[in-house]
Order: C-alpha cells, then structure tokens, then sequence
C-alpha cells in the first residue's frame, strides 16, 4: 500500500479538530466558483449524492472508497480523485485505519472559460482515481493551506493548469463547442445568485437574458453543466450550509433561505452532501472552525 503523504504538504492540518467519532471537516475560504475543504471520516461518511461542480481531491491518509458510474472505486494517499458534475456517488474509509482527504469543488464554467479561445468543450475523464504527481501537485497547491485565501492570479493559472491536467486523462476526443450566449447565461447566473432565497420564475430569466427558457437552459447547461434550477438549489444550499455552520438553528435556516420547511431543506441537503442538516452541524462543531 502507498505510504501516506508527507506531513510538511498539509501544514495547518491539526486544525481538523475531531470528536468521539474520529470524523470532521474543515473549510477553507471561498473563491468565486471555488470551493475547498478538509476531511477526516471513519467507515461510510457520504450517502449517494451529486454536486453540480467538479469534485477534484487527493487522498491525503488511508484508503478512500466511493461507488461511481456503477463500480466501487478505491484511492490511495496521493492518487487523485476527479467526479463529473451531476454523477451520483458515496463515499468513505476503505479499512478500518480511516480515512484523510482534501477535496475541491470547481464551477464547470471555470474550465470552460478557459477552452473557450479553443473552440472547445469540457473534457470527459472517464477514470475517476488517477495516479498523476504532477495533477496531484497542482491540486495541492490550492488544497495544502485551507486558511490561506486565494488569490485571484494564482486562480488563473491553477484552472489553466487543471484543465491542461484533465485534458491529458480525456480518452474520448473533446467535442468541438458551439457558441455559448455567455453574456446571457453569465446575466442568468447573477440573477439566480441575487434571488437564491426566492422562486424565481421562467418569466424573470427570459427578460433579463432575451433568450426564451429553452434556449436559456441550453446555453446555461454548456455553461455551467447544470440547469438554471439546480444552480439555484446549490446557492440556497451552500447559504444554508455556512448558516448550520455559524450555529444558526436548522428551522431558521430553511426559513431564511427559501426552503418551505426543515424537512424540505433536509431532503435536498442530503441529495447534495449526502448528509442531514443536523450530522454537518456536528462536523462543523467538531472541527473547531
């Protein structure tokens, strides 16, 4: 088995306070289409769920187990993990020893701005655990100190060299990528974001794009590998979700952010995360963050 990683690479580590259960998560400070975060579990930790980014992580200690695209897969420290946006999966230890991993959530719309001078789409890595130290690195990068906030030229030239990354894992050839209406889908993407803890209707997005709601849902899906109405759950979600963490109660949340009750937020907090509302306040506390 592959020896862990050395410790000098996650410095601040420690930080990942854990309780009874030997299970935590730490955070690291958002960049716009960027998230990131620290994990220390035992057994299973994820029910299925999907995100509507790309999940791209390195397993840092232990053997990390997750089913995808209907086969259970297995990551050893410094392997890298890359999940598509939308595709179901879990996740958990491989052994009793336990597991660490750092993970990164990046919007499609990250890479695709940055093939979009080629006439190119996303690239589709049909191996979700990858053994490549230079991705590794790259990822690490980003991962190895989750107090430090990003800066927005290093963002630049961490996407430019992920998606450079990804497309040397892509075994299907990119198909070649029409025209996007990025001046609408972009208008659309900042309207959902404006009103997340609202509904907001078809109507709304066609007046503030001009572009009628198929064809919207077209181009913000090439965009953004979602559609307008997923992209608005996860905002209400990930509001919810730094709420939970900051102690708000879980009643209030859903009120606050445009879910009809607690039941309804736990449902769609659990199809998201794969855990309740409740088991993330309980991270959340246990990491000390």
């Amino acid at each position: 088995m592959s020896q862990d990683l050395h410790p000098q690479v996650f410095e601040g580590l420690e930080r990942l306070c854990t309780g009874p259960s030997g299970n935590g998560i730490l955070t690291g400070p958002a960049f716009p289409g960027i998230e990131r975060i620290g994990a220390q579990f035992s057994g299973n930790a994820f029910e299925p769920h999907r995100h509507d980014t790309y999940a791209l992580g390195v397993t840092v200690k232990g053997v990390q187990t997750f089913r995808y695209r209907g086969e259970r897969r297995f990551s050893l420290p410094g392997q890298v993990i890359v999940l598509h946006p939308d595709e179901e999966h879990d996740g958990g230890a491989g052994t009793e020893d336990g597991l660490q991993y750092r993970m990164l959530y990046l919007e499609p719309a990250l890479l695709l701005e940055c093939l979009e001078a080629e006439g190119l789409g996303l690239p589709f890595v049909d191996e979700p655990v990858i053994s490549d130290p230079a991705l590794a690195g790259v990822l690490l990068a980003a991962l190895g100190e989750l107090d430090r906030e990003l800066d927005e030229l290093f963002v630049d030239d961490f996407v430019s060299r992920v998606t450079g990354g990804l497309s040397r894992h892509a075994r299907l050839p990119r198909r070649p990528l029409g025209a996007i209406a990025w001046r609408q889908t972009r208008a659309a993407r900042d309207y959902l974001e404006a009103h997340a803890t609202r509904p907001v209707h078809s109507g709304e997005l066609e007046a503030v794009t001009g572009l009628d709601r198929f064809a919207l849902s077209r181009h913000f899906r090439a965009a953004f590998a979602t559609s307008p109405h997923r992209y608005l759950l996860m905002r209400r979600l990930q509001q919810a979700r730094a709420m939970i963490g900051a102690g708000e109660g879980i009643s209030d949340t859903a009120a606050a952010t445009g879910f009809a009750d607690q039941s309804h937020l736990n449902r769609h907090f659990k199809k998201a995360y794969g855990m309740t509302p409740g088991q993330w306040a309980a991270l959340a506390r246990n990491s000390g963050s």
